[in-house]
């Protein structure tokens, strides 16, 4: 017996992709905020963006979790994560050395807005 299977929707594809973008944004900005932040000094430590690049990974990580599990208040997390996603992006491209974490984070509210688009 020969099983077809459908090809996954749109909203599935954006939802993958999100999920994707997110634990990408998750690592790049972690491992930024860690290790080229703490080693740069200065501005890339002060708190308000030291704390902004926490906050971004955090949430990034979470939204990933929520989308993964089919919660119900994943979109509502997308949306919150898209706006501090491009806070972060924001802020990171007043720093040197910071264009990884610009671009995973505008690629990942980018992402976030499209998961969130209703179909």
């Amino acid at each position: 017996m020969k099983t077809t299977t459908s090809a996954p929707s749109a909203q599935a594809l954006n939802m993958q992709s999100c999920i994707d973008a997110c634990s990408s944004c998750h690592q790049v900005c972690l491992q930024m905020a860690m290790n080229h932040c703490l080693d740069s000094g200065g501005k890339h430590v002060e708190p308000a963006h030291f704390r902004l690049m926490i906050n971004c990974a955090d949430i990034c990580q979470t939204s990933a979790n929520l989308q993964l599990s089919g919660s119900t208040f994943s979109s509502q997390l997308c949306e919150l994560c898209a706006n501090v996603c491009e806070a972060c992006a924001d802020n990171c491209r007043t720093l040197d050395g910071m264009e990884d974490c610009v671009r995973a984070c505008q690629a990942c509210a980018a992402s976030c807005r499209m998961a969130t688009m209703k179909h």
